[in-house]
């Protein structure tokens, strides 16, 4: 069945890569409210931007853009704005996968997101990148440095990384 609006063809879009809605929300977000309050925002700009998307370029690539900055600016934000929204649950995205995702992981995993939740917001999209597998010309792109940068933050988070775990191994 063809995609005839839109929408429907953001939805799906969105459906195929919501793994990085949930991998966003949770390095960002510690509440699990909050968590929800941001897979909204950032679905809300999806749509609100979705004209400007180029189909030269990959959409995961590009929504990963858009939810980094959401995730910056909803983390720096103090307070939050009330907006007039369609539930999310109309979407068929499931707010709640977001905490079990979370949950459902080995001790390493929930270790690692203690990890990045202690980074900046620049480094934590950086590591988030990374770890999915994204190279530092495609992570530069989207998060607007160099590639040198990004392999220079990128490998003094590694060596951060590794002292702390080598002084608590010898502890």
């Amino acid at each position: 069945m063809p995609l005839h609006t839109d929408q429907d063809r953001l939805l799906a879009l969105v459906e195929n890569h919501k793994g990085i809605l949930y991998k966003v929300a949770n390095a960002y977000c510690r509440n699990p409210d909050d968590r929800g309050d941001l897979i909204q925002e950032i679905v809300i700009q999806l749509w609100l931007s979705f004209g400007r998307y180029d189909d030269r370029h990959k959409f995961s690539t590009w929504m990963y853009r858009v939810a980094i900055n959401v995730a910056i600016s909803f983390y720096r934000s103090e307070r939050r704005r009330i907006r007039e929204a369609v539930p999310i649950e109309d979407s068929g995205l499931e707010i709640a996968v977001a905490d079990r995702m979370l949950e459902d992981t080995g001790d390493d995993i929930r270790t690692l997101y203690q990890l990045i939740g202690q980074l900046d917001e620049l480094n934590r999209a950086l590591v988030l990148l990374y770890l999915d597998g994204y190279g530092h010309d495609e992570i530069a792109a989207i998060v607007g440095i160099t590639s040198t940068n990004v392999a220079t933050r990128i490998n003094r988070i590694k060596q951060k990384w590794q002292r702390e775990l080598d002084t608590t191994q010898h502890v």
